[in-house]
């Protein structure tokens, strides 16, 4: 019997001198096909200690950039820890793909061990460690940013009611501000990856691979597509997914009377109405979301107010916090938690309920009995918050949610924009990172940059980007999963394709949605891709044609809200600002 530590808490202050003994123990004890599901139970038991561990030096980090005892300790578990336990990982998953294991709902767990068998090389360990220290620098620097506003000091995210503002200069001055913030850190953050892009290269090769992006699609194991079918998702999303968003950029500069649209153009609300200021405080952005998770299914709505009874949400935010949101998990305890940075806009409350359909995805899966199996690939992740966005719309309207009826239109009407633009962008994030990483010009900061604006002109059209070549630069320099984690991102598109089958469902049965959605997240990882797909009624999609068919059903629904919009055009001229 091998005697494992009380709880996570045990560890906070474990190096990995202290862990290594229990890895020992695993590779040592007796184990035989009559043994395998004890031996294995304790293996996912050791894995749940260390990861909460880890997860909650993670959480105090990203909450508190500027605490240098808490950037210690999570270097200490993601530089130091975290690569050896990959490695001794291996060791054990070797051990147990020995044994002739038949269990169906194992099978997926085996492939990818084989996989990480296959791909493990000893010395990508250090490299593994040098990258998670680069990771803390990136957000060292992301998070410590702020920028001037009238005699305050504010984050970059902090910017964002001001692009929402009816004063056109007012949103000029706020673009420029938080892209500025970005372009003063250029040549810093441009070192920064240039060593991320040699260490990554270097993992690579000494794996077998002729470059990261064959290395990260077996380590992501990816085995239901390839990048092959990346590049079929970018051709589609030029052929069919940019001409609608150009129309939606043509309505909105005609609905403002503008010229030419520029980026400081796409917040403002297009018929001149003001932003949308869904919740005055977090305690009231909490108890929206709460109303909301439980009139769209009472288990839901339990499992939010679960988290928000354990203090498992941090959500406002502030100078020293790092950029952007998250979903981990606390799996010693079987708990998920939320990260992100609301400001009080709409874009929020999408973000909350998009982060919450990770937590429920947790919650759904915790009952396998293995870490392993609770736990999916992004693909399936996304599906479970993209799905969540389009499944909770119709309950943010009051009073179970945060919106007066014309105002919950006006917010679904901006998601499903946002929905049609994001496919682009998510296009041209993927074909950047693939460039990286096989064009050999990667490890050039220059080129990048060319690069980028070549790649960003073919799928953003329809807005004014001249003399602004700098500010569509920072762009990328922005998107930390390039940085932090890279090649994740197509599955934002695969996942919103599939989750607009689950809402094209649910406009015709949707408690049949709910439920499709529910059993697919309860499958956790004990089967392949394609059937969690399956479960909730989607598939993966690369083709012009079925992309072109559900984006027309957006586009369609686009219009009729619209039509409802008490200052659309069939109702009268509305008041903007014009400049």
């Amino acid at each position: 019997m091998i005697q494992l530590p009380a709880s996570p808490d045990a560890l906070a202050d474990a190096t990995w001198e202290d862990l290594a003994p229990y890895y020992a123990a695993l590779a040592e004890a007796p184990l035989a096909a009559d043994s395998v599901e004890a031996w294995l139970g304790t293996w996912s038991r050791l894995e749940e200690l260390v990861a909460e561990a880890g997860t909650k030096a993670l959480i105090a980090y990203t909450c508190v950039t500027t605490d240098a005892a808490k950037e210690k300790t999570y270097l200490r578990f993601f530089a130091e820890i975290v690569p050896q336990a990959d490695a001794r990982q291996v060791e054990l998953a070797r051990r147990l793909l020995d044994l002739p294991i038949s269990r169906p709902d194992l099978q997926p767990l085996l492939e990818q061990f084989r996989t990480d068998v296959r791909i493990f090389r000893e010395a990508n360990v250090p490299l593994h460690a040098e990258l998670e220290a680069l990771t803390a620098e990136y957000q060292k620097i992301t998070g410590g940013l702020s920028v001037d506003w009238d005699g305050t000091p504010k984050t970059v995210p902090q910017l964002q009611p001001h692009l929402q503002d009816a004063d056109r200069s007012v949103r000029e001055r706020a673009f420029r501000l938080g892209a500025r913030a970005y372009l003063d850190q250029r040549d810093a953050l441009a070192d920064l990856f240039d060593r991320m892009y040699a260490r990554r290269q270097q993992v690579a090769r000494q794996s077998g691979f002729d470059d990261y992006q064959q290395y990260a699609f077996a380590a992501k194991h990816r085995f239901d597509y390839t990048p092959s079918d990346c590049r079929r998702f970018h051709e589609a999303v030029q052929a069919v997914v940019v001409p609608v968003a150009e129309r939606l950029h043509q309505y909105r500069r005609e609905r403002l009377d503008l010229g030419a649209l520029r980026p400081w153009d796409l917040g403002v609300d297009p018929d001149g109405a003001p932003p949308l200021r869904p919740f005055a405080d977090t305690p009231a952005f909490v108890q929206g979301a709460a109303r909301a998770f439980g009139a769209l299914d009472p288990q839901l709505g339990a499992w939010f107010a679960e988290m928000h009874a354990a203090g498992l949400l941090d959500l406002e935010s502030r100078p020293g916090k790092a950029p952007g949101g998250y979903c981990t998990k606390l799996p010693a305890q079987g708990l998920p938690f939320i990260f992100m940075n609301a400001v009080g806009v709409a874009d929020d409350v999408n973000t909350l309920v998009h982060e919450a359909g990770h937590c429920f995805h947790a919650f759904e899966a915790r009952e396998h009995p293995f870490l392993w199996q609770r736990s999916t690939g992004s693909e399936a992740a996304e599906l479970a918050s993209m799905s969540m966005e389009l499944l909770a719309a119709p309950h943010l309207v009051q009073p179970s949610g945060y919106y007066a009826p014309d105002e919950a239109r006006r917010a679904q009407l901006e998601h499903l924009e946002d929905i049609v633009l994001s496919l682009p962008h998510i296009a041209s994030v993927d074909a950047f990172q693939a460039w990286i990483y096989t064009s050999g010009q990667g490890h050039d900061a220059a080129a990048r940059d060319a690069a980028w604006l070549d790649i960003r002109s073919r799928f953003e059209r329809g807005v004014d980007w001249n003399g602004l070549e700098a500010e569509r630069t920072a762009r990328w320099y922005r998107q930390l999963h390039i940085f932090e984690y890279p090649f994740y991102y197509i599955e934002y598109g695969l996942a919103q394709l599939g989750a607009l089958m689950v809402w094209r469902r649910s406009l015709v049965d949707p408690a049949a949605a709910v439920r499709g959605y529910r059993e697919a997240l309860r499958l956790g990882s004990t089967v392949r891709l394609p059937e969690i797909y399956r479960a909730a009624g989607a598939r993966l999609v690369f083709d012009a044609e079925t992309m072109a068919e559900l984006v027309a059903l957006v586009e369609q629904r686009i219009g009729e809200l619209r039509r409802a919009s008490p200052v659309s055009p069939a109702h009268g001229v509305p008041v903007v600002a014009r400049r």
